[in-house]
């Protein structure tokens, strides 16, 4: 359910109202009186955001010296009031110049009354795209004189941005060289048993890009999933070609990817934003490579003494390599003195995370270095309690190698001028909760 917001506050830090706005009728203009008795006045400002008090709920937030509360009477969802806000805030700011305090506010309470009634109709959210916004509300907010923002340019064409087509890029862009940078940046979670069993793994994935491109450009990106794949060959009424096809789980898309069009035929279409932006989000549950096997033994002699081998694979391709490798091997805190011996890369003992840092700064597809380590423990007459392992933990990056298989199969982009673009795509893995047990 959308935020449906009876009503909106903006106090200082006395609690005065700086400026509120009744959007329905359900709830009191005495609400703020409320809000500064059960909440303001009894010191509870930062232990929670939302609060019930009656029948209604208060979420508020504060930014500089300001406190902005929305007041619902009916389940609401909290995660998108506070996008509000912070939207909200985000648009006021590209107004004022950069600033958003009490100064800002008293300077241009004009102003804001007429954004509050763009921005939410009858308590729900509507456009907060300043881009858009500044095409029909053309006021200019009072600057603060400490801030150096230069005015935002107008965007041309307000009729086609209005309606909605293409709010995230402006007309008019011009490039000498017209590039597009396309980012795959996976990062593997993993819990792994001592002996090798896999006991959780996923991978969240996100596409980044970076497009200066002239004109209005329409993309399209195909990738090896599963539902994209068969939709084409239906299409194309062709079998599918032989390869490696993955599911993608929990798929997120910028606003500027056509819907209606992957609905119907299964491919990321879209009029790209100018610069960098997350074009999709994805998460991986199945058929996941692992970059990295990690084999580690230990072995307690005695109350004083203990042996620690680990062995780490690296399951990638042999012309490929990871960079930054971190293990973190750990050690009782009653460690007392380690030695140890490596195959590759260097180690130590790191007494404040009662751990043994073993760091390989390039590591090559398809090796097997180890670490031999001998921990000399502290000897105490108390009851010996035994020690729980925590799992080993691993940091590493893996250009060119994408744990979940995902592959780009085709970026085309069309322009009606017809000009030649330039693509480039990279793949990037890197560590997110990767932990072995020992």
């Amino acid at each position: 359910m959308p935020v449906a917001a009876s009503a909106v506050y903006f106090l200082n830090l006395r609690g005065d109202v700086l400026i509120n706005r009744l959007y329905r009728d359900d709830v009191g203009g005495n609400m703020v009186d409320a809000f500064r008795t059960h909440i303001m006045q009894t010191k509870e400002l930062g232990t929670c955001p939302v609060r019930q008090i009656g029948g209604c709920s208060f979420f508020y937030m504060r930014i500089s010296n300001v406190y902005i509360v929305i007041v619902v009477s009916s389940n609401a969802n909290v995660a998108c009031a506070f996008k509000f806000v912070v939207e909200a805030v985000a648009l006021f700011k590209s107004y004022f110049g950069g600033a958003f305090d009490e100064d800002a506010i008293r300077n241009n309470f004009v102003l804001i009354y007429e954004l509050l009634d763009e921005i939410m109709d009858f308590g729900y959210p509507q456009n907060l795209s300043p881009e858009i916004l500044k095409l029909y509300i053309t006021q200019e907010g009072v600057r603060s004189p400490f801030s150096s923002k230069p005015s935002d340019r107008h965007v041309p064409n307000a009729t086609l941005q209005v309606t909605g087509a293409v709010g995230w890029r402006r007309e008019g862009l011009l490039y000498k060289k017209n590039e597009v940078f396309l980012d795959i940046v996976e990062s593997v979670n993993l819990l792994m048993s001592s002996k090798g069993v896999v006991l959780r793994c996923d991978v969240t994935g996100k596409i980044l890009m970076k497009c200066f491109l002239s004109g209005m450009p329409d993309l399209k990106l195909g990738l090896n999933d599963k539902i994209g794949l068969e939709k084409e060959s239906e299409i194309k009424s062709r079998p599918t070609k032989s390869g490696k096809t993955i599911e993608l789980d929990d798929v997120t898309f910028h606003q500027c990817v056509n819907l209606t069009r992957f609905n119907s035929e299964k491919t990321v279409s879209f009029v790209p934003p100018d610069g960098e932006f997350e074009l999709m989000k994805y998460r991986i549950t199945e058929g996941v490579n692992l970059p990295f096997k990690v084999l580690p033994t230990i072995k307690e002699l005695g109350r004083t003494r203990m042996e620690v081998n680990v062995k780490v694979k690296s399951v990638f391709g042999a012309k490929m390599f990871a960079l930054g490798v971190v293990v973190k091997i750990p050690v009782p805190k009653q460690t007392a003195k380690t030695s140890f011996t490596v195959t590759s890369g260097r180690a130590k003992y790191n007494a404040s995370i009662d751990c043994l840092v073993w760091k390989i700064r390039k590591f090559p597809g398809q090796t097997e270095p180890t670490l031999s380590a001998e921990i000399e423990l502290i000897s105490t007459m108390t009851e010996k309690k035994s020690w729980t392992r925590p799992p080993i933990q691993m940091e590493f990056q893996v250009p060119m190698f994408t744990a979940s298989g995902l592959r780009v199969r085709f970026l085309k982009v069309w322009e009606k001028s017809g000009y030649n673009t330039v693509e480039w795509v990279r793949y990037i893995t890197k560590a997110g909760s990767y932990e072995i047990r020992c």
